[in-house]
């Protein structure tokens, strides 16, 4: 016979509501590069060598490490096109610094902090003189790529300290250094983005400016920060790719780099239009970047066709943001509010 505590506790307890389990946003991305690879592998057996492999590690740290500088950048509905310039001016830079006798760890320290200080000045110019980011890094990037060419002649600078080469070909536990470095900054940019207010200013400003700045988001210190962070990723690829050739190159990084970087970000979800992405997506979009033309390279395919393909995918992702953001159950100004919310943000004004 059932016991009256019984009785009434039968009735009163509710069932308990289980959470949905959703999975994250990059996994139809890291689906695709998945696809994409073991396709590459069935087609040549050089695709799945160790060498190839770390040849795919190094080439993918460049991109990036560049595409985390543009992820920034794009969440703020900005972008940067001189990226691929800076590459080839702090290449020089750090170059020029160790040929006139500076010891390689301060020649790398000094070009980081050239490099931060280049996006610093993008982001006053575009933030001050109200000057659209495209104009304002298309002409740095012309500035830049200049710069390079004049001061060496076009020529390029031997690096004679041997130990600079450890940055961009060590290895440590058979890891390549860039790769480390990549997953460092990667790391700390993810961190950033996520776990302090700075992140969630720069998730609003590319959100709904004028709504995050009537919230008190300090629009200036969150325009430059994100420039500035842009030029020191961009710096450091320089830095890595000058460590691997062990030669300062002019034109390096005037290539197929900023065509790639902004590709990686747009492909691993961070949105055109600014306050959508991490940093997750960004970097499976720039390891499927290297995938693709690495698989290419293998295969023997033209580099012309390199670009026309990811090319597509950068087009057919653009097309999936515009539409998701068209079709979307939650408004931007919504998800602004929750987002404020978060840190205890008032409006104000």
């Amino acid at each position: 016979m059932m016991k009256e505590g019984q009785a009434v506790s039968s009735v009163t307890e509710k069932p308990v509501a289980r959470k949905r389990w959703k999975l994250p946003d990059e996994t139809g991305i890291l689906g695709m590069l998945i696809v994409v690879f073991v396709i590459f592998c069935a087609m040549s057996p050089n695709m799945r060598t160790l060498s190839n492999g770390l040849v795919l590690l190094l080439n993918g740290a460049v991109i990036g490490l560049l595409a985390l500088g543009q992820t920034f950048v794009l969440l703020i509905g900005g972008i940067d096109l001189s990226t691929g310039a800076n590459i080839a001016f702090m290449g020089v830079l750090v170059s020029l610094l160790m040929a006139h006798g500076v010891f390689w760890p301060l020649a790398v320290l000094l070009t980081l902090a050239a490099g931060t200080l280049m996006g610093v000045v993008n982001g006053i110019i575009i933030q001050y003189f109200r000057v659209p980011p495209f104009i304002v890094t298309f002409s740095t990037m012309g500035v830049m790529s200049s710069l390079a060419l004049i001061i060496t002649g076009a020529n390029s600078i031997s690096i004679t300290q041997p130990g600079f080469a450890f940055i961009g070909q060590g290895l440590v536990g058979g890891v390549p250094v860039p790769v480390l470095i990549l997953a460092a900054m990667a790391i700390l940019a993810g961190l950033l983005l996520s776990k302090t207010i700075l992140g969630t200013h720069i998730y609003a400003t590319g959100g709904n400016r004028e709504a995050a700045r009537l919230a008190g988001v300090n629009i200036t210190t969150t325009t430059i920060t994100v420039y500035a962070v842009s030029g020191l990723c961009a710096s450091l690829g320089g830095i890595i790719d000058t460590g691997r050739l062990m030669v300062g190159f002019p034109t390096t990084g005037l290539g197929d780099e900023l065509f790639f970087s902004i590709a990686a970000a747009v492909i691993g979800g961070v949105s055109l239009f600014g306050g959508v992405g991490r940093v997750q997506g960004a970097m499976i979009g720039a390891v499927l970047i290297a995938v693709v033309s690495d698989g290419m390279n293998v295969l023997n395919v033209s580099s012309y066709w390199q670009s026309l393909v990811i090319g597509v995918i950068v087009l057919i992702a653009v097309i999936f943001d515009t539409y998701r953001r068209r079709s979307a159950g939650v408004p931007l100004s919504e998800t602004l509010r929750s987002l404020l919310r978060t840190h205890g943000m008032r409006r104000t004004g």
